[in-house]
This record gives structure tokens, sequence and C-alpha cells, in this order.
């Protein structure tokens, strides 16, 4: 479903991204984890082209996202991403937010898309807030929408960009459960979080990160209980200190 290819990133001098390689498969749920500044979060913001990379290639779902002919609005439409701070339009009610860009990018007629948004915000457990505002929301039940408006757009993939890391932490769980459900239900997901907790137990895979590589690509079990790479051994051994 995503597919890097050699790919570097500089910012400056700063080399961000350096020779990845990787793939996401179909249906697949991977974990990017490594310490803070590791390359994370800017290798899952050039899948929908938040990032621009200076060499290498990536394909979505069998296209080339840097072809010359690419729509990149139609493009971005079709990829689920949701970012660490919920980004929901705070002048919008719940609703709206949800039913926003299947009307005005898919052209589906209000009354199919607020029956879609009902079923949706019913599947995170928001039922009762469709004429909230985001202001009226606690973080977690805003992060929540920010899914369920993702996911209105019918995508073949959902990013996560550390989606839990503005919030309290009691309200972690209420997201990570949603994202749990999306893995249970085939969603392909590459998600960039802290949560360990959530990638021994969802993840296919992990690809643990560090100066801008992919250093170790593994099963959660692998990963966790026997890491070949002294830098992962040393992030997990400082994780477990913590």
């Amino acid at each position: 479903m995503i597919k890097f290819s050699g790919v570097d990133k500089w910012y400056g001098e700063y080399h961000a991204l350096v020779d990845v390689s990787a793939e996401v498969r179909k249906g697949e749920v991977v974990v990017v984890c490594g310490p803070s500044g590791s390359g994370k979060s800017t290798l899952i913001r050039t899948v929908n082209r938040l990032e621009e990379i200076n060499r290498g290639q990536i394909f979505f779902d069998g296209q080339n996202i840097h072809d010359k002919k690419l729509r990149i609005n139609a493009y971005r439409s079709r990829i689920g991403f949701v970012f660490q701070q919920f980004n929901l339009f705070p002048h919008l009610s719940v609703l709206e937010n949800i039913t926003l860009s299947p009307m005005s990018v898919n052209g589906l007629k209000r009354a199919e898309a607020e029956r879609k948004a009902a079923e949706l915000l019913s599947r995170v457990g928001l039922s009762s807030k469709a004429n909230a505002y985001p202001a009226q929301l606690s973080g977690g039940q805003q992060q929540r929408v920010a899914i369920a408006r993702a996911l209105a757009m019918d995508p073949p993939a959902m990013l996560f960009d550390e989606p839990t890391s503005a919030l309290d932490p009691e309200m972690v769980g209420e997201v990570l459960s949603v994202m749990k459900s999306l893995a249970q239900e085939g969603m392909t997901m590459m998600c960039v979080t802290h949560e360990m907790g959530f990638a021994r137990e969802v993840a296919d895979r992990v690809w643990f990160m560090d100066a801008g590589q992919i250093l170790e690509t593994a099963s959660p079990e692998e990963f966790f209980s026997r890491p070949k790479h002294a830098r992962a051994q040393r992030f997990l051994s400082d994780l477990r200190t913590h």
C-alpha cells in the first residue's frame, strides 16, 4: 500500500531522512517509533506530501506520488491523516467538520453525508456530540472526531502522527481504543507513536528510527524482547528505566 524507495530529505544542511526504503502492506499496521528528532513525523508526512523529498520515490497503492500528472488534492483526499493537534475547524460543529469534505470534495448529498457522519460518530463513541463545537469537547473527544472526519472519505489507508501526544493521560486510552478497532477491521495503518503498549498489542510490524534511518524492522514480539540494533536496545532500556 505504501512503499518508500531510497528516500532522502534535507532541511538545508540537516539530513532528516537518509536513504529510507520500506513497505507497508495492505491491511498491515506499522508503528514507527524512536527518539525525538529521529525523522518519524517527517517520514509519515512525506506520504501525503506535507513534506517534499529531495531524492527517491514513494508509491501509494501502486501510484508514484511524485508523478507530474498527480492531482495533489484528489490524491490527499484518499489518505486519512490524523494530526497531533486535532486540526478541527473551530467555527464548524462536529457534524459539519465530518461532512465538509465528503460534500465539497466527493460531491455527496447532505443527507447521505450526515447519515454517514452519524454512523462514524457512533463508531467513535460520540453520537451525542454531533451539534457540539470543538471548544466544547475534551482533547480525547476532539481527536476521535478527527479520526471520524478522516474515515468519512473512505481512505484505503490511515496515517497517525503522534495522535495521543497532545492529550492528558486519562484521554489517551479512548483514542487508542478507536485505533485498535480500526486495526481489527483490517485498515492499513501507519502510526508514529510513543505508546509502546499500543505497538506491542496492535502492530504487525515495528519500525525503529534514529537519525533519519530505519535501523530495525521487526514483529512487536521480536522488537520488545530481542531488539538487534544497539540503538534500539538502548531506547527500550531507557523506556523501561522511566
